[in-house]
């Protein structure tokens, strides 16, 4: 019966896993060499309000199905710009406050462009220390996304000096869902995904989120499955890290060098379907724990007993895989 129970578990979670990838159907395999090379393949621009564009001759390039904005940054800024505002200068809070202003009117001025062209429209949220719900409504009153439109929260690294914490990070997924109906993609590089996927028991909803990939290398070859992740939402494979005068994986008329393009493993078409349905992934089982000795067990004097170190003397759980490695 047991060994009957485990293989049907097993059954379910790779049909729970079948289920998620259809929740961003259409061929995404994470080893592919250079999948933006396929024409099939859709992809997506992401911009802040430094990168300069040319509509008119980014348009021209009929593979580009979506438009990914930067919108809010952290906490919301002060008009007032008295009292405390961060240790700032009242004139370095006013300067912000513009800055704040005129990127919101070219946020708005570059979403009623791309919808306007049939172009798919995203926002993302770039995630700092501070309070993560006060993070999410400034989000959401920035961006004001509407129900076709997808929600990113963009962690940028692991140090929490200097973006927001994953504990934080989770509570801002759970405020857009509670507020929205819907979960944000997370955007994050290799490093920040592999801590999260290795400690999904910790990250439940984070290691669900569909993942927006960060990475400049031709192919990602064994990185996929990683914990909950099949393979990418997203991938950001070209940014001014990897595309210069000479060289550039792919490059956008219209657009600077600095500009970042990203390939999703499916058509236009195919992309609409999912874009914004801020769905969680199904979860993995975790692995079986493996019980080790961290001890030392005591035996009788010519009592010639084997001790079995496993369940003996201070226990420490780890992965298997993990003590496999």
């Amino acid at each position: 019966m047991e060994k009957r129970r485990s293989i049907s578990l097993g059954m379910f979670f790779r049909l729970a896993a079948i289920l998620g990838v259809a929740l961003w159907p259409g061929g995404v395999n994470a080893r592919d060499i250079t999948p933006w090379k396929s024409r099939d393949n859709a992809l997506v621009i992401d911009a802040y309000e430094m990168n300069i564009i040319d509509w008119e001759e980014m348009l021209k390039d009929k593979r580009i199905a979506g438009f990914i904005s930067k919108a809010s940054d952290g906490l919301p800024e002060s008009f007032a710009c008295t009292g405390d505002h961060g240790g700032d200068t009242v004139a370095h809070c006013k300067t912000m406050w513009r800055k704040y202003a005129v990127s919101r009117e070219l946020y708005q001025t570059r979403r009623l462009i791309a919808r306007a062209n049939g172009l798919l429209w995203g926002a993302y949220h770039l995630a700092r220390p501070g309070n993560p719900v006060d993070q999410a409504n400034h989000f959401l009153d920035y961006a004001e996304p509407r129900d076709d439109e997808l929600m990113v929260l963009d962690i940028e690294g692991l140090d929490p000096e200097k973006y927001m914490s994953l504990e934080d990070a989770a509570v801002f997924a759970g405020h857009i869902k509670t507020r929205t109906g819907r979960y944000p993609m997370l955007y994050t590089n290799h490093v920040t995904a592999k801590y999260i996927a290795t400690n999904r028991d910790r990250f439940p909803i984070l290691s669900r989120l569909p993942l927006w990939y960060a990475r400049y290398k031709p192919g990602i070859r064994n990185v996929f499955p990683m914990g909950n992740w099949d393979s990418y939402a997203l991938w950001q494979f070209s940014s001014a890290t990897n595309c210069g005068k000479r060289r550039c994986p792919y490059r956008v008329a219209g657009t600077l060098p600095d500009i970042d393009v990203n390939v999703a493993g499916m058509n236009a078409k195919a992309l609409k379907a999912v874009w914004a349905k801020g769905d969680l992934l199904p979860a993995k089982p975790l692995d079986k724990p493996l019980l080790i000795a961290t001890g030392k067990a005591s035996v009788s004097a010519g009592a010639n007993i084997g001790v079995d170190l496993t369940v003996t003397g201070s226990i420490g759980r780890v992965s298997s895989a993990l003590a496999l490695r």
